[in-house]
């Protein structure tokens, strides 16, 4: 059986045109308030659309040295934001950085180092993949491919960062989760899991480095009308494809739509998630929320985000943990 991955499938798709025109941010979103972010170094993943394209470009005309990394150099959409750098002069640096490959994380992270010229001050680890199907059907390469996507990602990320975060003695982690880092909703394959882990990761972290005074900060966004889900039926296609019926046959209604989802419905401003990022940074450190969550409409993980940090206090603030814990839910 052919083994999927992402460079396969993607560049097939935008070899056809298939995938979406890149994001790019209107007149009227940068007029919008937004922190002066001027001696700030921000490395962002998954620049290519989306969240980490819009985010890159809010943050460098902020006034932040930006550091937009993507895979599979050269492309179209590393172009347009070089062309976008020089034009506008801004300090937007592209970088490729494949979250799957040990190397790449290194190598890029090191090489963001040097141009700064010192350890970075902001990780955003926003790249990440759905594929969508009934658990069931989802087969061992789907999901090796989501989790090493999703999760481990950001652990190569946060790991080639932190050192250098540690010796300056502050920064900040960004983990870009979702709605269904939270609740879940069936069909969904894997994602919800991903999600979940990479909640836990980031809470985690954000207990285990106050002493280092380094915030963590999770966003959950709910959906937005961005690339994800044009990638998600190409990944999903995929998976339909080599489906074994042993494992289809129990779920018809549920195949017949997988790779098919058209991204109707989503009519919210991608430039909230980039914003509420910002907003973050520019709160003290040691304030920062642990959770935000980030859509104008309903917001279903709000009552668990609250419980959870309800009982975490509850549980270990009095225990030798208590301060690391009482610190992140400022309770």
């Amino acid at each position: 059986m052919t083994q999927i991955n992402r460079r396969t499938l993607l560049a097939g798709a935008a070899a056809t045109g298939a995938l979406a025109a890149t994001a790019r941010i209107a007149a009227q979103d940068l007029v919008q308030s937004t922190p002066d972010m001027a001696g700030k170094s921000v490395l962002i993943t998954g620049c290519s659309s989306g969240f980490g394209r819009l985010s890159a470009e809010h943050f460098a005309r902020a006034g932040a040295r930006v550091f937009a990394t993507m895979r599979n150099l050269p492309r179209p959409e590393a172009d347009e934001l070089m062309a976008l750098a020089e034009e506008a002069s801004l300090d937007l640096h592209v970088i490729e950085i494949d979250v799957l490959s040990d190397e790449q994380v290194t190598d890029g992270v090191a090489r963001a180092v040097e141009i700064n010229g010192g350890p970075i001050d902001i990780l955003v680890n926003n790249a990440g993949i759905g594929i969508s199907s009934p658990v069931e059907v989802q087969d061992m390469e789907a999901t090796k491919l989501i989790f090493d996507t999703n999760v481990f990602g950001p652990h190569r990320m946060a790991r080639a960062v932190l050192p250098g975060m540690r010796e300056k003695g502050s920064g900040q982690i960004f983990q870009i989760s979702s709605q269904l880092g939270r609740v879940i909703v069936p069909n969904s394959g894997h994602y919800s899991a991903t999600k979940f882990a990479l909640e836990a990761m980031g809470e985690q972290l954000a207990y285990e480095l106050v002493p280092h005074n380094i915030d963590v900060t999770i966003i959950e966004p709910g959906g937005y009308p961005t690339e994800v889900w044009v990638n998600r039926n190409i990944y999903t296609a995929a998976l339909k494809e080599r489906a074994e019926d042993e494992h289809t046959s129990g779920y018809p209604r549920a195949v017949s739509r997988m790779g098919e989802e058209d991204g109707s419905g989503r009519s919210a401003n991608p430039m909230d998630v980039p914003r509420a990022i910002a907003k973050v940074i520019a709160m003290p450190s040691g304030t920062r929320p642990l959770r935000v969550a980030v859509h104008p409409g309903a917001k279903p993980q709000l009552p668990i985000n609250e419980v959870t940090a309800k009982v975490q206090v509850g549980w270990l603030g009095e225990s030798g943990y208590g301060p690391w814990i009482k610190a992140v839910h400022n309770a």
